[in-house]
C-alpha cells in the first residue's frame, strides 16, 4: 500500500500508509428502517472563473455523476442545500438549474430526491410579505421539477421579523399552498450565523417552544424536520415533543450514529452532510440496520465520527471544504475546485487530519490516487518533505 509523509502542525513529519480499500457492500434492495439523505456539494469546473464574486459555473457532469454515487449506495439526494454551498457561492440561478437537472437524474435512476426551497432569489426582500413570495416562488420551482421540497430557513426572515408570530404566519402561508409534505429545516447560527434568533427567540428553550407549536399545527403538510443544532440532548427531547408522525431527520453531524441507531423504540431518519463523504459506510450501516445488526452498523459508523467531527469543527459553516477535498481524493472530481473560490477557506494542515482520518475510515476507493493527490496538494502548499 502507498505512504505518504504528512504535516503535522508542529512542523515535522509522519509518515503514514494508507490502510487497504473498504469493501462496502451496495444494498440489493430498498433500504428500510431509516430514510437517508445525503446533502450533496457541487463541484466547481476547474477551467473557469470560479473565484471570490464570480457567479457559480459547475462542472455539471461530474456533479450529477457524484449524485448518481450517492443513489447508487440506496441513498437519498438533499439538493441545493447548503452543502451545496447555497448562500456561500451558488446563486438561485444556479441553484434553479441544479434542481430541475437532479430531479430528472432521479426520475431516471429511480433516486430519491429532496431540494432547497429559500427566500435567495437575489430580488431585494424589504418585508414579510416579499419572504412569503420568494418562499412561493421556489417552492412551485422544486415541486415542478418533481422533488420534495425542504423548506429552509431564511435569513430574510430572520432579519425582518420581530416576533414568534411573525415566523408563524410566513411558514403558515407557504405550508398551507404545497402539493405534497415537505421538511422544515432548522438551521443553527453555527452553520450560519445570520440565522442566529430563528423562530423569534435566542434562547433554544424558547425557539424549540415555537417551532414545536408550529410543526403541531401544521402537521399534515409536514414529513419532518431537519434539526441542524450539534445538541444530542435537544434533538432527543424534541422527538418527544413533535407529533408522532412528524420525522425527524437529524442533520446532527457530530452525534448521527447514536440518533439514526435509537433507543429501541424510536430513532431519528438522516439529512446529513457527511453523508456525502460517506456514503458507502453510511449505507452499509442503514442495511445492517435492516438487519437487525447492532454491531456491524455500529462497526461501519463509528469509525467515521472523528472525521466528520473535524471537518464541522468551527468554524463549522466551512465544513463544505473538507466534503469537496474528500470527494477529489477519492476521485468524483477532476480538481480541488469550489464555486466562489472557497477551496482556500481551509488550512493544508486542517485538510491533511482529514486526509488521515477517512483513510482510517476506509473510505479511500483508490488509496494509489488518494496519496499521489495528496502529495501534488502538500508540494503546492509548501508542506513536502522532498
Amino acid at each position: 500500500m502507498p505512504s505518504v509523509k504528512l504535516p503535522a502542525a508542529d512542523g515535522t513529519f509522519v509518515e503514514h500508509r494508507l490502510r487497504e480499500p473498504a469493501e462496502w457492500p451496495r444494498p440489493r434492495a430498498a433500504i428500510n428502517s431509516r430514510i437517508a439523505f445525503a446533502a450533496t456539494p457541487v463541484i466547481g469546473h476547474a477551467w473557469r472563473e470560479n473565484v471570490p464574486g464570480a457567479p457559480a459555473q459547475l462542472d455539471w457532469d461530474a456533479t450529477l455523476a457524484f449524485r448518481r454515487h450517492i443513489w447508487s449506495y440506496g441513498l437519498g439526494v438533499a439538493e441545493a442545500m447548503d452543502t451545496a454551498q447555497r448562500g456561500m457561492g451558488l446563486d438561485w440561478h444556479t441553484a434553479s438549474e441544479l434542481i430541475t437537472c437532479s430531479a430528472a437524474e432521479a426520475r431516471a435512476t429511480g433516486g430519491l430526491v429532496a431540494a432547497g426551497a429559500g427566500t435567495d432569489t437575489g430580488d431585494d426582500i424589504t418585508d414579510l410579505a416579499g419572504v412569503v413570495r420568494a418562499y412561493e416562488s421556489q417552492v412551485a420551482h422544486v415541486e415542478n421539477a418533481g422533488a420534495q421540497v425542504i423548506l429552509m430557513a431564511s435569513r430574510q426572515l430572520a432579519a425582518l421579523a420581530s416576533s414568534p408570530d411573525d415566523y408563524a404566519a410566513v411558514y403558515g402561508k407557504v405550508l398551507s399552498q404545497l402539493s405534497r409534505p415537505c421538511i422544515v429545516h432548522w438551521l443553527g447560527p453555527a452553520f450560519d450565523p445570520a440565522l442566529a434568533g430563528y423562530w423569534g427567540a435566542h434562547e433554544i428553550e424558547d425557539a424549540t417552544v415555537a417551532f414545536v407549536s408550529l410543526v403541531t399545527e401544521h402537521r399534515q403538510a409536514i414529513d419532518g424536520v431537519k434539526v441542524s443544532l450539534l445538541d444530542l440532548d435537544h434533538e432527543r427531547q424534541l422527538r418527544k415533543a413533535l407529533p408522532a408522525e412528524v420525522r425527524i431527520y437529524t442533520g446532527d453531524d457530530f452525534n448521527y450514529p447514536e440518533l439514526i441507531r435509537g433507543d429501541g423504540q424510536t430513532g431519528s431518519d438522516a439529512l446529513l452532510g457527511i453523508f456525502s463523504a460517506i456514503a458507502a459506510p453510511a449505507s452499509a450501516a442503514l442495511q445492517a440496520l435492516d438487519d437487525g445488526d447492532l454491531a456491524a452498523y455500529d462497526s461501519a459508523l463509528s469509525p467515521t465520527v472523528p472525521l466528520s467531527r473535524h471537518l464541522f469543527g468551527e468554524p463549522t459553516f466551512y465544513y463544505k471544504v473538507g466534503i469537496a477535498f474528500l470527494a477529489w481524493l477519492s476521485g468524483h472530481q477532476d480538481g480541488f475546485t469550489m464555486v466562489s473560490g472557497l477551496q482556500s477557506a481551509r488550512s493544508a494542515i486542517h485538510l491533511t487530519e482529514a486526509f488521515r482520518l477517512a483513510d482510517r475510515a476506509g473510505l479511500f476507493p483508490d488509496p494509489d490516487l488518494a496519496a499521489r493527490r495528496l502529495s501534488s496538494f502538500l508540494v503546492t502548499a509548501g508542506l513536502s518533505d522532498d
